[in-house]
């Protein structure tokens, strides 16, 4: 069982270590609102908004399906699979990559 102290210092990390990336990321947003509204020029149009947006909405929906894809595969055994079919035990036990057909 963890001491009281062990656990109070960890919380005091946690909590310094959300300040400093909170704070990174407010000085980001800062940063990038200020560089937005410094650039000089004609104003976008309204299909230039619309053609932003859609790349990103395409963006976050093509990674997140990716990412879908990613915890399926892992969850149902495919990489299990996939690795089993590749590795085979070496002398001292440890498992080491079968080499491919252009090798042989």
């Amino acid at each position: 069982m963890a001491r009281p102290a062990t656990k109070i210092g960890a919380k005091i990390g946690t909590a310094v270590l959300c300040i400093v990336l909170f704070s990174f990321l407010a000085v980001s947003i800062w940063y990038a609102g200020k560089a937005w509204t410094s650039v000089e020029g004609p104003p976008m149009p309204a299909q230039g908004y619309a053609a932003m947006i859609m790349g990103v909405v395409f963006s976050v929906a093509l990674g997140c399906g990716l990412m879908a894809l990613i915890f399926y595969s892992s969850r149902n055994g495919y990489d299990e699979r996939a690795n089993r079919d590749q590795h085979v035990a070496g002398d001292n036990g440890r498992s080491l990559v079968a080499p491919s057909d252009s090798e042989k």
